[in-house]
């Protein structure tokens, strides 16, 4: 939400210049101070060709296509929590007021919050779509056409306001499960700490991959998982590996390890959400 409250802003910038004095098409004859007009009315600045004043509707694409946007991730957002609701994974459970029980099945519980604000983005993607369309064929001045702006841009804004209110909610309502999530986990996840192990050992990344690809496949022939392959197996692949191979399959640690910028050890997820609280507080 940071980097689409950045594209906002941007596009605030742009549009909050004034029009007026642009007149029909080629300006106002009576020279008034459009300056003066522009910050008295609390624009930044003005428009400064009459012709782009009178026709130019780029703001509205750029608030449709923002609005696009920002639902494209709600919705893509929305999926990630519809599929960790189902009882195949059963990851989190929204709150009651954010869902509701089957019509037939008494045992179900339905994501309808979740499932309408997916379905919400395509309405937003429609209004940018059509807008489109009518904008693509106007020559370079005022056609009444232009009229077919307001209702995808309200329709678009009122959608996406009452979409991050619901989102909010359902958020903030949420019950996560973190012991269902462990007991979910496969030593098979950490095939690539597999091929950084090897890394480690001045082994070429080209080549642990592969190496990596060869355990899998050896622990799927076995019908049983890597972390119960014996060091003998391992050895048969590459004779880099050493007894200490045995510690890879350990996930906190393979979390930790991830302690880059932007990384998911404990401390860089910590850094990026003081991060974002203090840019919700300025």
């Amino acid at each position: 939400m940071e980097r689409r409250w950045g594209r906002l802003t941007h596009i605030f910038d742009r549009l909050n210049v004034i029009p007026l004095g642009s007149g029909a098409v080629a300006g106002n004859p009576f020279n008034i101070d459009r300056e003066f007009l522009a910050k008295e009315l609390g624009f930044k600045g003005v428009i400064h060709n009459s012709l782009l004043g009178v026709s130019d509707r780029d703001f509205v694409a750029e608030i449709l296509f923002w609005s696009s946007l920002t639902m494209i991730h709600i919705s893509r957002f929305s999926e990630d929590l519809i599929l960790y609701s189902t009882s195949e994974f059963g990851f989190v459970t929204l709150a009651d007021a954010y869902s509701t029980g089957s019509s037939l099945m008494p045992q179900k519980k339905n994501p309808d919050s979740l499932e309408l604000l997916r379905g919400k983005s395509g309405r937003v993607f429609g209004q940018l779509s059509g807008f489109l369309m009518t904008y693509k064929g106007l020559p370079s001045t005022y056609n009444k056409d232009l009229q077919e702006d307001k209702e995808p841009i309200f329709d678009a804004t009122d959608t996406l306001s009452g979409s991050l209110q619901i989102t909010t909610g359902v958020l903030s309502t949420l019950t996560i499960y973190p012991e269902r999530m462990k007991q979910s986990l496969s030593t098979d996840m950490l095939a690539t700490d597999l091929a950084e192990y090897l890394v480690r050992k001045g082994v070429p990344f080209r080549e642990t991959h592969h190496i990596a690809g060869a355990a899998v496949r050896l622990a799927e022939d076995r019908n049983t998982s890597m972390s119960n392959l014996t060091l003998e197996d391992f050895k048969q692949l590459h004779q880099a590996f050493e007894d200490d191979v045995k510690l890879i399959w350990d996930y906190e640690k393979s979390i930790e390890n991830r302690c880059s910028l932007g990384g998911t050890s404990k401390q860089t997820v910590k850094e990026q959400i003081i991060k974002l609280s203090k840019w919700l507080n300025e």
